[in-house]
C-alpha cells in the first residue's frame, strides 16, 4: 500500500506544476494580447485624432471657398453639409456590413 502511495504522490505533484505551469501561460498569453491590442488601440486613436483635425481644417477650407464661389459663406458650409449629410445617410445603410468586418478583424486579432 505504502509503495502505492509513494508513485501517485509525485505524479500529483507533476500534475499540479502542470497546471500551475499551464496558468502562468494562460496569463502571459492574455496580458500579450493585451498588451498587443491596447498598443493598437492607442497609435489608432493617435492617427485619428490627427486626421480629424486635418480633416476639419480641410472642411473648413473648402467651405470657405465654395462660399466665394457661390458668392455667399453660408452656401458653402451649406453645401459640405449637405455633402456629409448624404454620406452619413448612406453610411447608415451599410453599418451593418462595417460591423461584421470589424467584428471579424478583433475576433481574429484576438484569437490569433
Amino acid at each position: 500500500m505504502e509503495t502505492k502511495a509513494n508513485l501517485i504522490e509525485p505524479l500529483i505533484e507533476r500534475v499540479e506544476q502542470y497546471g500551475k505551469t499551464s496558468f502562468e501561460l494562460l496569463k502571459l498569453r492574455s496580458l500579450d494580447k493585451t498588451a498587443d491590442i491596447a498598443s493598437t488601440l492607442i497609435s489608432r486613436l493617435f492617427l485619428v485624432v490627427v486626421i480629424s483635425i486635418f480633416a476639419i481644417t480641410l472642411n473648413i477650407a473648402i467651405s470657405l471657398w465654395l462660399g466665394e464661389l457661390l458668392g455667399k459663406n453660408y452656401y458653402g458650409f451649406l453645401v459640405v453639409a449637405s455633402f456629409y449629410g448624404l454620406t452619413g445617410i448612406i453610411l447608415f445603410f451599410i453599418h451593418p456590413l462595417i460591423k461584421e468586418r470589424a467584428n471579424n478583424s478583433i475576433i481574429t486579432q484576438l484569437l490569433n
